[in-house]
């Protein structure tokens, strides 16, 4: 049981020197606590856990001072993209939590199912028609409903290696501040309520035993401004026996600067910045992952130092096991060369000088299970990690699992038509590294964040171009409408021995001419629509000498 549940708010407000906000009914508006009122209501709630915090962030400030780095983003320069990840390219991530019960809308719900008027609404007009009023019921209240009974860490394991991944990235805390892993800073834990199981810990098993790499987020960061919209009127957010779930809550704020820029001005305190690191030195503490990811509210400048701490904590306790960690962040979150770009939802106009990812879900919508949800198709999804990996980086992508731990149906299709297509194209993917150049074609991506819905199909003129051990790979993105396919790039100086298709393994009749490689192209091959030629020839080291046209780092 949480301390203090057997407090009624006035009491716990009393406590703490404050006036309790009473409103007559859930659709009356409140004025929001100041920011120190916030900020000592959440302090009080999280007090049981400071010894464990203390000793957390001890032990963090010990390793982050005793190694190859030190927490300045001068010595963080000294970072390098392990060689396991720039082979691994095609990684799984999984939106997993409390807000798979409503399954509507994806994983804001928490945030939005308290905002009353605006686009967002109807997530509030669903909590209250199907769960009951606020601020009686609230987000709190769909943690019991959150069983995961037929969750199976060795399936979903399973799935993801016939899919092809080679690194998994379970969400650790998202947003809503409700922990899938077994933590000493929280009772607002899948170990404590819901699921009752240490998530994490039996996902990190399970994926190591299929020989892949565990990769772990926190989106803790953003939790501190998460649930504002329950401040405006009588929700259970306002509840102090509920702060530890549901945190600060500050209102956002944010206005221009004199450049013209969004600039951020929204309460941080220092307790909070403590917390963040704690929970974040304890996930690295207690599971050791080899990849860690944050989201973007890291490079708020409040989190700067903080940040850098727990890069050079997170390096140098790997070190000393000598294992080869990633940590990815966002936009300017880091200093270039200190961690790995994550680009979300978005590509790279052209080869990226340093190892990078991209993350996006099999959802164009939504990340965490909603009913009713859309879906790409495997088709678009393989020409996105052809076009990723041409260009020096690796694909993430997400899936949410239903409350009950079952992964919906469509994910598994789509899953294992990538893992059918990386079982035949593999070699093309796997361990390979940039051209002199990408691709050619007319096809250009929306480079950018945000951007993997807006770029044009793909025609059989379009190319993506990797290499490995002396061979040029060349994905075209689609089937031409005639038995022809001819390749600009690979000129006569190139003096090519043989084409394969990867699709059917045999060859195919080639001719080089001025304009670039003609290919006399058999009926068009089943199964996903992206299609491999494994060019040879007969001056290797040639080809060697334009491999990795984007460094290795």
């Amino acid at each position: 049981m949480l301390r203090g549940m057997g407090l009624c708010a006035g009491v716990v407000f009393a406590l703490l020197g404050m006036t309790a906000v009473v409103a007559a009914d859930s659709t009356q508006a409140v004025t929001p606590p100041d920011a120190a009122t916030i900020e000592q209501q959440w302090v009080a709630a999280n007090r049981p856990y400071d010894g464990a915090r203390k000793a957390i962030l001890a032990q963090a400030d010990k390793v982050a001072w005793q190694g190859p780095m030190t927490p300045d983003w001068q010595s963080l320069t000294g970072y390098s993209t392990p060689e396991w990840y720039r082979d691994a390219k095609f990684g799984i991530f999984i939106h997993w939590g409390v807000y798979s019960v409503p399954a509507f809308k994806g994983e804001w719900y928490p945030r939005h199912m308290y905002e009353r008027t605006g686009e967002n609404s109807d997530r509030y007009q669903h909590q209250i028609a199907t769960y009951g009023p606020m601020p009686k019921v609230g987000y709190k209240d769909l943690i019991p409903l959150f069983k995961a009974e037929h969750f199976d860490p060795q399936a979903w394991a399973t799935l993801f290696r016939e899919a092809g991944a080679r690194y998994v990235v379970p969400v650790a805390e998202h947003h809503d501040g409700f922990a899938m892993y077994d933590s000493k800073l929280s009772d607002w834990t899948a170990v404590k309520m819901g699921p009752h199981r240490d998530v994490i810990g039996e996902l990190a098993k399970a994926i190591r035993a299929q020989g892949m790499k565990l990769g772990l987020s926190s989106h803790r960061a953003e939790h501190d401004w998460f649930y504002e919209y329950g401040r405006t009127f009588n929700s259970d957010v306002n509840d102090p026996r509920y702060a530890a779930l549901y945190g600060p809550a500050h209102p956002s704020e944010s206005a221009k600067g004199e450049d013209g820029q969004d600039v951020d001005w929204t309460f941080v305190s220092d307790a909070y910045i403590n917390d963040w690191l704690a929970r974040s030195s304890e996930i690295v503490q207690d599971y050791h992952p080899d990849l860690m990811y944050f989201d973007w509210w890291v490079g708020q400048p409040r989190f700067r130092n903080a940040l850098a701490e727990f890069a050079a904590f997170y390096y140098n306790q790997a070190a000393t096991r000598e294992q080869g960690v990633v940590l990815n962040y966002k936009l300017d979150d880091m200093r270039p060369g200190t961690g790995t770009l994550n680009i979300e939802r978005g590509q790279a106009a052209d080869i990226r000088p340093q190892p990078w990812q991209t993350e996006t879900s099999v959802s164009p919508d939504s990340w965490g299970y909603a009913e009713g949800d859309t879906y790409k198709s495997p088709d678009e999804i393989v020409q996105l990690l052809a076009d990723v990996v041409s260009k020096n980086g690796n694909l993430l992508l997400n899936i949410g699992p239903k409350a009950d731990g079952t992964i919906p149906e469509q994910a598994r299709h789509i899953l294992l038509a990538i893992g059918q297509w990386l079982n035949v194209n593999g070699e093309a993917i796997y361990g390979t590294r940039p051209w002199t150049h990408y691709g050619e074609g007319p096809t250009q991506v929306a480079a950018g964040t945000m951007q993997d819905t807006k770029t044009k199909p793909y025609t059989a003129e379009d190319f993506r171009f990797t290499t490995k051990n002396g061979r040029l790979y060349a994905i075209e993105m689609a089937w031409p409408s005639t038995t022809h396919a001819l390749i600009h790039s690979i000129t006569p100086s190139m003096n090519v021995t043989s084409v394969t298709l990867l699709a059917t393994g045999k060859p195919v009749a080639f001719d080089q001419q001025a304009d670039g490689l003609h290919l006399n192209l058999p009926t068009q091959p089943a199964g996903v629509r992206a299609y491999v030629y494994r060019i040879e020839m007969k001056d290797h080291l040639t080809l060697t000498a334009r491999e990795g046209g984007a460094p290795h780092s």
